[in-house]
């Protein structure tokens, strides 16, 4: 098994391996999808991130999403889950159907590295698996941090800074 499936690196540049369950080796068929799962996870998380912050500034035209209509960012779910989510929804469902399964499926016949949706990068090797690094280590972060914004949302009852 290559050692990037395992683990990955550290802030400082350093072996990383993280795996106190044992799941890399127990279900060692399984790791290029973990790795999937886990760059999914974590693109998704970085945009919420963003999401989460933005929308406490600016907010698209309409009533329904006014800030009068919706004062916190973290009431926006409940509010419009009879309008919008059920959209959203679909449309996740839709990608997930059209894009992900497949992916998956290619992913795990080893006919494309996990996450590798053909978008260009780098043309030399060292910078486009540095550029890789970058997007892991700062997609855990984000799902970390999408959880500690909701989780302070809810608590402290107000949105950014969040204290």
């Amino acid at each position: 098994m290559d050692e990037p499936s395992i683990g990955g690196q550290d802030f400082k540049g350093g072996k990383f391996q993280f795996d106190p369950l044992g799941l890399a080796e127990t279900y060692s068929p399984l790791v290029p999808f973990f790795r999937e799962a886990e760059i999914r996870h974590g693109r998704t998380a970085m945009l919420a991130v963003v999401g989460f912050i933005a929308t406490d500034f600016v907010r698209i035209p309409g009533d329904a999403y006014s800030f009068e209509a919706i004062p916190k960012t973290v009431d926006a779910h409940n509010v419009l889950l009879d309008g919008p989510m059920k959209q959203l929804l679909l449309w996740i469902g839709l990608f997930d159907a059209v894009i992900t399964f497949p992916a998956v499926q290619a992913t795990m016949k080893g006919e494309r590295a996990p996450g590798d949706f053909g978008i260009k990068g780098p043309k030399d090797a060292a910078a486009m698996e540095k550029k890789q690094m970058s997007e892991l280590l700062n997609g855990r972060l984000a799902m970390c941090a999408v959880g500690g914004i909701a989780t302070q949302s809810v608590l402290s009852d107000h949105g950014f800074p969040y204290v």
